[in-house]
Order: C-alpha cells, then structure tokens, then sequence
C-alpha cells in the first residue's frame, strides 16, 4: 500500500470531523476568489495534474448553493417568466471554474474539486497553471 492511500483514508476521516465546520467558518469570512498556499487535498489535486513547483498554484472558489433566482416579470403576465427560482443547467463546479479563470487572467485550468461546504455556500479548490 502506498502513502496516498494512507493520505485519503486521513482526508476522509477529517471530513466527518467537526473541524469542518471550523474550516468552512473561516473561509466564509474570506474573499469569494482567494489564493492559498497548497491544496486541501493533495492526492486528489495530484490526480487532476497538480505539481508543486513553480507556475501551479490553487485558488479557493466560493460559490452559492441552490437554484439560481430570476428577475421577476414586469409589465404584464408572461408564463414563461413565473418562476422564481430556477437551475442554472450546469453544475456549481463550473461556475467556480469560470469565477477562477476570470479573476486570474493568466492562468489556464488544470482541475478542480470540492473542498466543503455548508448550507449557503459551496468552496471548491480550482487547480490554476500560469501561461
């Protein structure tokens, strides 16, 4: 067996922890794109191609959980128009990929995965390599 298994079994078992919750405390209070340090995950970020060397880096994505909600009508009744909430069509992953790339110009996507989450948001590591 080797160490990235031994990794993973760890990783696992600090997910059910509630030091989770503290994590996902912090980062709430952060930016909506913020940058750190290593990846939460290792193996899972080495799977997707992440190196630790110069030019990769991580980005810690932010997103809201649930249906997106829609304007509502204005200037008379449109059926097409009545509902409040909405899916977007594409996973929240996505969205996350996309806020990343958008904030770092630069960089070309590599991968990503999810990190956490409570009730209202969602936190993805989005795995970034310069140009």
């Amino acid at each position: 067996m080797g160490a990235s298994r031994y990794i993973k079994e760890a990783f696992a078992a600090s997910m059910k922890s509630g030091a989770v919750r503290e994590r996902v405390r912090a980062w709430k209070q952060g930016n909506t794109v913020q940058r750190v340090e290593k990846p939460l995950n290792p193996v899972r970020a080495r799977e997707l191609g992440y190196k630790a060397k110069k030019g990769y880096f991580v980005v810690r994505v932010k997103t809201k959980r649930g249906k997106r909600t829609r304007n509502r009508p204005q200037l008379g009744r449109k059926p097409g128009r009545n509902r409040k909430r909405e899916n977007p069509g594409k996973p929240w992953q996505w969205f996350a990929e996309q806020k990343a790339l958008h904030r770092c110009r630069n960089a070309e996507l590599v991968g990503s995965y999810f990190a956490g989450g409570d009730g209202s948001s969602q936190f993805f590591d989005v795995l970034l390599k310069t140009k």
